[in-house]
């Protein structure tokens, strides 16, 4: 009997490792998914959207809703707040849906201690640290400084692979969409520690 069950697939990486990318590719051959859209203080871009790129609020509004209790995760990233809240990721997964995450290194920690036993991580880069710099200058959208900022960020994060479950070299597009199609039909199939326990009952009694 197949049960239709929520899952977690936290995707993380340097900023240019190409996860966006990637997740417009797959989002619409691996099934019913929700991606959450996190809720952020700074301050919104040319072309971006709220309640599509990101949740735009206030940082009074943010840390009010720290002191709630109402996000799954959040950390504070060069100066700005970035969180995931709760109660709609609780919803998807209640409906059987695999939830993704694009968060950060300390965002995979949160999530992981609250629904580790759901959840599959993946750690998204390109093939080198020249690779990741060449695509962060040919986006032209950041500064000099931010771009230094991003680089010396991903030597960081690049020491904490071993954290997650997966990692993907994002070398070829196709091929690592691919790849990352396989894992997100992995997570679905992982089984939540309760589940795993009653199953055992029932397989000893039978």
């Amino acid at each position: 009997m197949i049960v239709k069950r929520g899952a977690v697939l936290v995707l993380s990486g340097p900023s240019g490792a190409g996860k966006s990318s990637l997740i417009n590719k797959i989002i619409d051959e691996i099934g019913d998914c929700y991606f959450s859209i996190s809720t952020t203080t700074r301050p919104m871009r040319p072309g971006e959207r709220e309640g599509v790129d990101y949740h735009f609020v206030s940082e009074e509004e943010f840390k009010k809703g720290i002191e709630r209790d109402e996000f799954l995760e959040y950390a504070l990233v060069h100066g700005n707040y970035y969180g995931t809240s709760l109660k709609p990721v609780k919803e998807a997964l209640a409906q059987g849906k695999l939830v993704i995450f694009d968060i950060d290194v300390q965002g995979n920690v949160s999530v992981n201690s609250r629904l580790g036993d759901i959840t599959t991580s993946v750690f998204i880069v390109p093939p080198s640290l020249s690779e990741l710099e060449r695509r962060l200058r040919a986006r032209g959208t950041d500064s000099e400084e931010v771009i230094q900022q991003r680089i010396e960020n991903a030597k960081k994060e690049i020491q904490r692979v071993s954290e997650y479950d997966f990692l993907l070299i994002n070398d070829d597009l196709d091929t690592a969409a691919e790849q990352l199609k396989l894992i997100a039909k992995v997570a679905r199939m992982k089984l939540p520690t309760e589940e795993i326990n009653e199953f055992i009952q029932k397989w000893e009694n039978i």
